[in-house]
């Protein structure tokens, strides 16, 4: 039998957006939601078009998050979810005014700007028992769940060296003077937060060396850098990494490494073997043994057998997926703990929940502690 779509509203992701559509388009994919309502900009008049380029009832075309929150929570057919694609600064008071109103959240990253925000959110998720979604979403990537598993298997023996860097150009000259409008909210403190490219593209390189390895880093070290005249949020960082089990890592996040377009880059290393994964060929994952040969595993190949992996692939091996696919595998996880919501029993999930978007706003919150103390230690626990 047909499970029943859920009732999804947005916040933010109007005309202009792009987070918003890969939202859209990721909630779609396996037809589980349906958007029904949205507050999709902060311009009354841009969020009433907006909406009806996406065909919504002009009735359920709100002018703010919390009228939206405190009408949807009224209505028979109200909306059971809402997914948060706004700037930063907005995800903690519309994530508030949505679990206040009992409505489960599916977040963009990071979760707050500042960690007080973040450890708020995470003491009302419990106290509501709703759930909450953080979209990093580079954690539905089949390939990266196969490196997961392989992970805690053992195959690689004991973690060592754990290498992560997310580098792009996209920031390497100053267009938020322009008036862009991804980069002028990105650059700016009071909407992006206390880190720059920390925030937007450090914190998804975080959570996936965490979730990979299924260490948590204890301590960081930190030395960043705002190379464009002006730019007030670091566009460039280096940054060193302390785990749980003794492990090092050295993580690199970057917005003006010229010529690179999307590239995150993970690389594990143990005392057996490694495993070496890059998003812009995702479709591989690349498994050296000490002492062996090297194997290039591909995605829904015959060497590819973690569950969770097979399970976030929808086309037969050769044929490529992608971003979307990986988001949308995060907007499926969702739909399975909304619906299973309120049953007895435990479901397991690897959606990153609203403790990861914690660990990540505290990554962030840290690492320019770190750096403004003139780059020394500090802790993450």
């Amino acid at each position: 039998m047909k499970r029943p779509r859920i009732r999804l509203g947005m916040v933010g992701g109007g005309q202009g957006a792009f987070i918003g559509e890969v939202h859209r388009m990721a909630a779609r994919l396996d037809d589980r939601f349906e958007l029904l309502a949205g507050a999709l900009s902060g311009d009354s008049a841009r969020a009433a078009a907006s909406a009806a380029d996406l065909g919504l009832d002009p009735k359920r075309s709100y002018a703010d998050f919390g009228a939206m929150a405190a009408a949807e929570s009224l209505l028979e057919d109200g909306i059971e979810a809402v997914a948060i694609v706004t700037p930063n600064h907005l995800h903690y008071p519309a994530a508030r005014a949505f679990l206040e109103a009992g409505i489960h959240v599916i977040c963009d990253k990071p979760l707050t700007v500042s960690e007080e925000e973040a450890e708020a959110l995470a003491a009302l998720v419990e106290e509501r028992g709703l759930v909450f979604v953080v979209t990093y979403n580079y954690s539905g990537y089949p390939l990266i769940r196969q490196a997961r598993e392989m992970v805690a298997a053992g195959e690689l023996g004991n973690i060592r060296v754990v290498q992560i860097e997310y580098a792009q150009d996209w920031l390497a000259t100053p267009i938020e003077a322009e008036g862009q409008k991804q980069a002028s909210w990105r650059t700016d403190p009071a909407r992006a937060g206390a880190g720059g490219s920390i925030g937007d593209i450090g914190t998804h390189a975080y959570h996936l060396a965490e979730f990979v390895t299924g260490l948590k880093a204890r301590s960081l070290l930190a030395d960043l850098d705002s190379f464009v005249a002006g730019r007030t949020l670091d566009d460039n960082a280096h940054i060193l990494l302390h785990f749980s089990n003794g492990a090092k890592g050295m993580l690199w996040a970057s917005q003006i490494a010229s010529g690179k377009e999307n590239g995150l880059r993970l690389r594990v290393y143990g005392d057996r073997g490694s495993l070496e994964w890059s998003q812009e060929e995702p479709n591989q994952l690349i498994h050296l043994l000490l002492g062996d040969t090297r194997r290039v595993l591909t995605r829904a190949g015959a060497g590819v057998t973690a569950d969770s992996a097979t399970a976030a692939s929808r086309l037969p091996s050769g044929h490529p997926e992608g971003y979307i696919e990986g988001f949308a595998n995060l907007y499926r996880d969702a739909a399975d703990l909304i619906q299973a919501h309120g049953d007895a029993g435990t479901h397991h999930s690897l959606a990153p929940t609203v403790m990861d978007g914690l660990r990540g706003v505290r990554f962030v919150s840290k690492a320019v502690a770190s750096n403004n103390a003139g780059s020394i230690w500090q802790s993450l626990e």
